[in-house]
């Protein structure tokens, strides 16, 4: 049962502080949350995460109606705080899980695979934050991945700032080792991969994932710009060439693939020439998914530094033209699924409809598979969240699909 933030005695906010927008989300939750401890003093409020790894001090003068501000692994000190020097501790270290008491099931779960991030990204503070790359070690993680698969997930999402970078900080195996093995886990569950950067992606994890059922046909792989000039100033590897050639590849092994990207539009000096030049690059791959950013200038990061920043309006125009373009690359990729039949992962059920993903829908980021169980004949079957259904797809959206159950 879910406690609401009136009835809460402690309310902890988890903060990032990747890009502006996501430190001003987080100060804002903060101070509408603060405003409600105004009426209740016996409430705590705790904030933790990036924003207080970086801005602890700042936090602290300007936020006095926190009771507590932390970094990224500060949960035994939250702890203590709570309980007392004579009270329980969290045991374990930021080489593995945290043991804590497991949430409520569900039928999707991320495991984080790896911490921190070596590269030197001039736009990025992600280093500055969370330090140098530090892999789990596999025993760990198959331990985590076992509790999770036994607790209801049918779905385990690796994540890190860049998994393909696994193992190789001296653990002595890497992603494709850590996969032959978790696939080998008993139970019905199925891996998705997210975060792997492109020049990191090798014919052996392709040939693993074309192979391994339990693997599902999706990459995301945030390419952040196609021109060399910016892909330099931003502290990138790879060429537009290497991308294409990349991507073909993928695709050669992987024909089903779903390839989801990212980019960051108004990077410093991009020029209108530069920008049309990646939008014609968009439009030739035709990617299944892309989300944009709008460049964010970081204190303390290179790119801060760099003449010809961009006005936000052209930041927003540009943001707007790729999205748009994408958008109908969505929708036309969307209308060639129309009619085939797929296996969806339930998210919601209610009176009226399911709410699902097919396998190139990964959660919160990518759009839904919707079935209307007003025009559905479900044969009796009673559907749950977590279960797998057959759905033939029967319309389609710029990023949504419709659907109807199949035998």
């Amino acid at each position: 049962m879910e406690t609401s933030e009136q009835e809460a005695d402690i309310i902890l906010i988890n903060t990032c502080a990747f890009i502006d927008d996501a430190k001003e989300q987080s100060i804002n939750e903060t101070l509408r949350l603060a405003r409600l401890k105004s009426s209740s003093p016996s409430k705590r409020l705790v904030l933790f995460g990036c924003l207080g790894q970086r801005y602890k001090g700042q936090l602290a003068t300007e936020l006095p109606e926190v009771d507590l501000i932390e970094g990224i692994n500060g949960e035994e000190q939250i702890v203590a705080f709570f309980k007392g020097p004579s009270g329980p501790t969290i045991k374990g270290s930021p080489q593995g899980p945290k043991e804590v008491t497991p949430k409520e099931p569900t039928h999707y779960a991320y495991l984080k695979i790896a911490d921190g991030c070596n590269r030197r990204c001039t736009f990025c503070v992600i280093p500055s934050i969370k330090g140098r790359f530090k892999s789990v070690p596999k025993g760990p993680l198959l331990q985590e991945a076992t509790r999770l698969i036994d607790s209801g997930a049918r779905e385990l999402i690796l994540i890190g700032q860049d998994i393909t970078e696994y193992g190789r900080d001296g653990l002595g195996y890497g992603l494709v080792d850590l996969l032959r093995e978790m696939v080998a886990l008993e139970g019905d569950f199925y891996i998705r991969l997210l975060y792997l950067n492109p020049t990191g992606i090798t014919n052996q994890l392709l040939e693993l994932m074309a192979t391994e059922r339990k693997i599902i046909h999706y990459i995301d792989v945030p390419l952040q710009h196609s021109e060399e000039r910016i892909l330099r100033l931003m502290g990138r590897q790879g060429t537009k060439k290497e991308y294409i050639r990349l991507i073909r590849n993928i695709r050669r092994i992987m024909p089903d693939i779903a390839l989801r990207t990212t980019f960051i539009v108004g990077f410093p000096s991009e020029t209108e020439e530069e920008f049309q030049s990646l939008l014609d690059f968009v439009g030739e791959i035709g990617f299944d998914r892309l989300g944009a950013f709008r460049y964010s200038r970081e204190d303390g990061t290179t790119a801060a530094r760099l003449k010809g920043q961009i006005p936000k309006a052209v930041k927003d125009r540009r943001y707007d033209a790729l999205m748009g373009l994408q958008a109908e690359i969505s929708y036309q990729k969307n209308l060639e699924l129309v009619g085939r039949t797929f296996d969806v992962l339930v998210d919601e059920v209610d009176a009226q409809s399911i709410i699902g993903r097919i396998y190139s829908q990964a959660p919160d980021i990518d759009g839904a598979t919707i079935i209307d169980l007003r025009n559905s004949d479900t044969k009796g079957q009673k559907v749950r969240t977590g279960d797998r259904i057959r759905v033939k797809i029967t319309g389609a959206y710029e990023y949504d699909l419709l659907g109807e159950f199949t035998v």
